[in-house]
């Protein structure tokens, strides 16, 4: 039995990590593809929190810089500007989408295709200051958009 405890400790402590890692699920995320020298694209996603927390930062390999943005009618005229975090309350999803809150992939090292995987790591902060690491693949969709079950 001595023998068996380190490993049974092992996998109790890969339990609790794994957990860890579900607390923020994120689900429905794509990019959008790219024509030849479009230096900027962005990424939409879902995310739902366990806890309250906050996506703080994003980054991608595909980009020289990665920012979380949103747009915002002011007197009849879409803006859009980078915003310092996205707020992220317990068991509600929060959306990321085209016209709201969304990361912007900027410096892109080459053109987006439909139907390339883009590979993202999201920085999501706790109300007890705890930092997280998630990392999703999002697939790239039409310059439209459009969905298809298969783009999840």
């Amino acid at each position: 039995m001595k023998n068996k405890l380190p490993i049974i400790a092992a996998a109790l402590l890969a339990g609790i990590s794994t957990t860890a890692f579900a607390q923020v699920a994120v689900s429905e995320g794509w990019v959008r593809a790219t024509v030849a020298q479009q230096p900027a694209t962005g990424a939409f996603m879902r995310i739902t929190s366990q806890k309250d927390a906050r996506l703080v930062s994003v980054q991608s390999p595909i980009a020289k810089t990665a920012e979380l943005h949103e747009m915002s009618m002011e007197n009849n005229v879409m803006k859009m500007r980078p915003v310092t975090g996205i707020t992220l309350p317990a068991g509600q999803a929060v959306e990321l989408k085209p016209g709201g809150y969304h990361v912007m992939l900027i410096g892109l090292a080459e053109p987006v295709s439909e139907g390339a995987t883009v590979p993202l790591t999201l920085l999501v902060e706790t109300a007890d200051k705890k930092r997280e690491s998630i990392p999703v693949q999002l697939k790239a969709r039409s310059l439209t958009g459009a969905t298809g079950h298969g783009n999840r």
